[in-house]
């Protein structure tokens, strides 16, 4: 990784990490589907504000809504949703560290679904290690939080639902969006998360703000300009200026700042067993980017 790339994919991982301590935060006001729905529509307006005050053209291409409109229901809301979901169970950090385990499933269902990505021995060695990493801090019942001494399964359950649906719209939009515009694609995606989460929240559960507080409230605001768009932005720039290896070294980031973050604003904790889980994951990770 080019040096000049350093304080720009360490900015995106603190912007991605700080967004999970506001969502575990937000998680006790909002419900989850609420929260996400309203986050989503803040983003959008981000994205639509660019559009008319850059007036910039709005994508007309049918292939390219086809295809980012998928991308949004089942690579954004779907997993969004489960991600904020899992963090009324576990901690910020615990979810940052299973989060790091998605290039290896990438991997390791593209060498099935696509013809050009087959697996190595060092691949298989990084997705056994990665896998392994997050196989302990489930064995272990990892939870992070100081009042709870063994984490829920169903949490580990929606990060890893999460990261099936990303990973499967990660293949899908390598193999189909190849060459369509990073920024439309990302626009129309986010759109289309919004008008998924935002309507079926409010008919299923209703939109209920009673407990919300005005901490609550700069959280979603943090989490919608920091996490979702400005994230999100910046994550598009790292890619076009440095490259995909370089933009991705992000994900090791994240989980530092989301751990140590969420001890210090949450009160949330660190043991060693997720520690250990983090390094064999990291070095999973290390194998696949070889």
């Amino acid at each position: 990784m080019a040096i000049e790339a350093l304080p720009y994919v360490t900015l995106l991982g603190f912007l991605f990490g700080s967004t999970l301590i506001a969502s575990r935060f937000s998680v006790g006001q909002f419900h989850p589907t609420t929260y996400i729905g309203l986050r989503m529509v803040l983003a959008s307006l981000g994205h639509i504000a660019v559009y008319t005050l850059g007036r910039r053209p709005w994508p007309r291409s049918l292939h390219l809504w086809r295809h980012a409109v998928l991308l949004g229901i089942f690579g954004t809301a779907i997993p969004m949703t489960a991600i904020v979901s899992s963090l009324k169970y576990q901690s910020s950090g615990v979810t940052a560290v299973l989060l790091t385990t998605g290039p290896a499933i990438t991997v390791l269902m593209a060498h099935f679904l696509l013809h050009d990505e087959r697996l190595t021995g060092r691949k298989g060695m990084g997705i056994a290690l990665a896998l392994g990493g997050a196989l302990l801090l489930a064995a272990r019942g990892e939870s992070g939080l100081p009042d709870v001494q063994r984490a829920s399964p169903l949490g580990y359950g929606l990060v890893l639902g999460a990261m099936v649906f990303s990973s499967g719209m990660t293949i899908y939009a390598r193999k189909y969006m190849r060459h369509l515009d990073a920024f439309d694609v990302a626009s129309v995606r986010m759109v289309a998360a919004a008008l998924t989460v935002m309507p079926l929240s409010a008919l299923v559960v209703g939109v209920n703000l009673s407990r919300v507080t005005v901490a609550g409230y700069l959280a979603l605001g943090w989490a919608s300009a920091v996490g979702t768009f400005a994230g999100m932005m910046l994550a598009f720039y790292n890619i076009k200026r440095f490259g995909a290896t370089a933009a991705a070294m992000t994900q090791y980031i994240i989980p530092v700042v989301a751990g140590i973050g969420g001890v210090v604003v949450l009160g949330e904790r660190i043991t060693a067993g997720m520690g250990t889980g983090m390094a064999l994951i990291g070095g999973g990770i290390a194998l696949l980017k070889e």
